[in-house]
């Protein structure tokens, strides 16, 4: 068992307790952070139940997870749709299955089963990235339970599956989508700053007129050069279609309160400029635990789940901002260290689903909280409050644990 990551894995599912308990306390009550009544203490018996998953997860056979990982991903699917019809609806998002008072969250636990799915497929025999029909096959793996998380009005767990491209890209598919989606994302967020199209279409024209005067004059080289212009005029003449007509006005608010919060301080732009006053205000070394006050009077929203880095912001400052991001960091380069020792492509490929999954939920989830990223509501891995999430998690790092525990007694097929 690789010590280290457990190691990593306790101080911040203690950290994120113990700052769960400081979003709910009251100096005016005599609370105890093991109140059942609180936040606190029911994420202490989600902490109980990951204990027992872990045990679990490292009883089974390791070859377990290879053998069955359709099996799991089928199931996890299963559920996901099952949602759509008997679910219940949380926070407007329909993504909730209730046995009698236990509700869980099936879309946490896709991101393990979709990771399985992927490494199995990656890593049986004759694979090859290349394979246009192998790409088809690993879009489809990740996009099915996107889709239907997108049905359950759940946007930013969806969003979480597009981290997958990154373990394609590892694995030898050509950077090409991961620059073509940077590039589509730069020019969406120019058209919106930009308030004349005209002036992009001008400046996209003269550095192609300028390419092509400087460069080579071959014909494919300017029938390629114009093709692209094409494209990048479709996707900025497409940007207001997207705004206006394909999302739903709190998306709108959320991508108008990254570009301007201040247009709607007290509207759309609350929950920003909210997030960002109680981390400004912790200042160097923060306000003292259980004494914030932005976070205690309930100006943050969603202050255990979305917004708890705000919490940490504010009562232990840049410091304790710097040692959680630090935890995060020493996990995901541990990860990445395990991923590199593994003797399978199927525990790589895993390592690297692993480690690709927590750092979009760690960067969007803190991006958000400090307005450089729009608000999607994802949670921040093993700190936010929440059983579906930190059992996802639980499972999704232990499974790593346990392939990596018995790395030796695998053939290498890679």
């Amino acid at each position: 068992m690789d010590w280290v990551t457990v190691m990593i894995y306790a101080a911040i599912v203690l950290l994120g307790w113990i700052n769960i308990y400081a979003v709910t306390y009251d100096p005016e009550i005599d609370q105890s952070i093991f109140d059942l009544s609180l936040n606190s203490g029911r994420q202490l018996l989600f902490i109980a139940a990951s204990i027992i998953i872990v045990m679990s997860v490292l009883i089974i056979d390791m070859r377990f997870y290879e053998t069955v990982a359709y099996v799991i991903y089928g199931a996890v699917l299963f559920l996901c749709v099952v949602v759509l019809f008997t679910g219940r609806e949380v926070g407007g998002n329909q993504a909730w299955l209730r046995i009698g008072s236990f509700g869980f969250q099936p879309s946490e636990f896709a991101k393990f089963a979709t990771a399985l799915a992927v490494a199995k497929f990656i890593g049986s025999v004759g694979f090859k990235m290349d394979n246009i029909r192998n790409q088809i096959m690993l879009f489809g793996i990740i996009g099915i339970p996107m889709l239907i998380i997108l049905a359950q009005k759940d946007t930013g767990t969806a969003l979480v599956f597009t981290a997958f491209i990154l373990v394609f890209y590892r694995e030898g598919m050509s950077p090409f989508l991961i620059i073509t989606g940077l590039v589509a994302a730069f020019l969406f967020i120019i058209t919106l700053l930009v308030e004349n199209q005209y002036y992009i279409y001008g400046s996209i024209g003269t550095l192609l007129l300028i390419t092509i005067l400087l460069g080579k004059k071959k014909f494919k080289r300017i029938a390629l050069l114009t093709i692209g212009a094409c494209i990048i005029a479709g996707v900025i003449a497409s940007v207001d279609y997207i705004i206006t007509d394909v999302l739903k006005p709190h998306q709108q608010n959320r991508i108008k309160a990254l570009i301007n919060p201040d247009a709607d301080p007290l509207g759309f732009g609350w929950n920003v400029t909210q997030s960002k006053i109680a981390i400004g205000s912790g200042g160097f070394s923060g306000k003292g635990f259980l004494k914030g006050t932005q976070t205690k009077f309930d100006f943050v929203p969603e202050q255990s789940t979305d917004f708890i880095f705000c919490t940490i912001g504010e009562e232990h400052g840049w410091l304790g901002s710097l040692l959680l991001i630090g935890l995060f960091v020493a996990l995901f380069l541990r990860i990445i260290f395990l991923a590199e020792r593994q003797k399978s492509r199927f525990s790589r490929t895993y390592a690297y689903a692993v480690v690709c999954i927590f750092f979009f939920h760690f960067a969007v989830n803190i991006g958000m909280t400090i307005g450089l990223f729009p608000v999607i509501g994802i949670p921040l891995p093993f700190f936010s409050y929440g059983g579906s999430s930190l059992w996802g998690f639980t499972i999704l790092l232990f499974i790593l644990l346990k392939l990596d525990a018995h790395r030796m007694q695998v053939l290498q097929r890679i």
